[in-house]
């Protein structure tokens, strides 16, 4: 079966002397729910732009849905990212005054869907994360949770393969965050692969599979037994 996201010896750089991410290889299989865990600073979050494409390596191959990076041109990539991976951040990166059914809308845009079908899957997404009720609302009208579930309907109103969520639960209280790791696992279940990074111990527990970084490297790649 082919990985939804490879890795192959991949390091990044900045300004030639920063060594961010450093060698890492790894497959993520279509299905797989991880976490990627490590200290702050030791990379995880540009492992995760890396994973979606948001970065290039310095060094080494990634491979998204059997498509090599480095082989494809700006909008071929864009457009492999757009039909691949959701992303969610621990900003909701929600524009001000847009109500909740555009901006998840506007996640179809690179996608080339015309208006109607944009806002019908747009309230699909919406009513998938218990949103229903919450179509025309600005983000101003919506708790942080609320807002955190209108950012995951935009990640998945294209049905990707894969969500990446850098720090999905950091600006959330403890019972938003665990609504949102629910919704996370429902999307798991529904056969979507999910990439959550945290620093929370708790959280990377609880998925199957944990990856942890130290000093931009992989020092420990294990699934958790759950039975």
């Amino acid at each position: 079966m082919t990985p939804v996201v490879r890795l192959e010896a991949v390091s990044k750089r900045y300004a030639g002397r920063v060594t961010a991410v450093d060698g890492i290889s790894l497959s993520i299989g279509p299905g797989e729910l991880v976490a990627v865990t490590g200290p702050s600073g030791s990379g995880k979050s540009t492992l995760l732009h890396l994973l979606g494409t948001l970065d290039r390596p310095s060094a080494g191959s990634v491979h998204v849905a059997g498509h090599d990076v480095s082989r494809l041109s700006d909008r071929r990539l864009s457009d492999v990212r757009a039909a691949t991976i959701g992303f969610v951040f621990q900003q909701f990166h929600l524009a001000a005054g847009v109500p909740a059914v555009d901006a998840v809308a506007d996640g179809l845009l690179y996608r080339r869907v015309r208006h109607a079908e944009r806002r019908r899957r747009a309230v699909a997404a919406l009513t998938r994360v218990g949103l229903a009720q919450r179509l025309d609302h600005r983000p101003h009208e919506l708790s942080g949770g609320e807002q955190q579930r209108v950012a995951i309907a935009r990640a998945v109103v294209g049905e990707p393969a894969v969500i990446l969520a850098d720090e999905p639960t950091g600006n959330l209280d403890t019972a938003s965050g665990a609504a949102v790791l629910d919704l996370l696992h429902d999307l798991h279940a529904g056969g979507t692969t999910v990439v959550v990074v945290t620093h929370d111990h708790q959280i990377a527990g609880n998925l199957p599979r944990r990856l942890e970084l130290r000093d931009g490297r992989l020092v420990n790649d294990s699934i958790v037994d759950k039975r």
